[in-house]
């Protein structure tokens, strides 16, 4: 990179409100669990694209995939935070 030096944000903060479930028959507590472990290891990995250029502050994501009613709390947990990382990557719809 020729001495160049990439600005990399020091801290990456994720606050979500809210996960509303209908439909779902599972442990809130191990869905919370595979979220988060999920999202913090996408965030690591990808980053997120749409704060490249400096803070974001979303008040909503929109436009995300419906999931299928069966599946575990962990494949759920893991599935909300591959569509909500998707949403702050730039796919959906964000409110700000």
């Amino acid at each position: 990179m020729n001495g160049e030096t990439r600005d990399e944000p020091r801290e990456i903060r994720v606050e979500i409100g809210e996960l509303a479930l209908s439909g779902f028959r599972v442990d809130a507590e191990r869905v919370t669990d595979a979220f988060e472990r999920e999202l913090t290891r996408l965030i690591r990995v990808h980053g997120v694209p749409l704060a490249a250029g400096g803070t974001l502050t979303a008040d909503t994501l929109t436009g995300l995939p419906s999931l299928p009613a069966g599946l575990s709390a962990r494949r759920l947990g893991q599935e909300l935070a591959r569509a909500v990382h998707e949403g702050l990557s730039g796919h959906g719809e964000v409110t700000r």
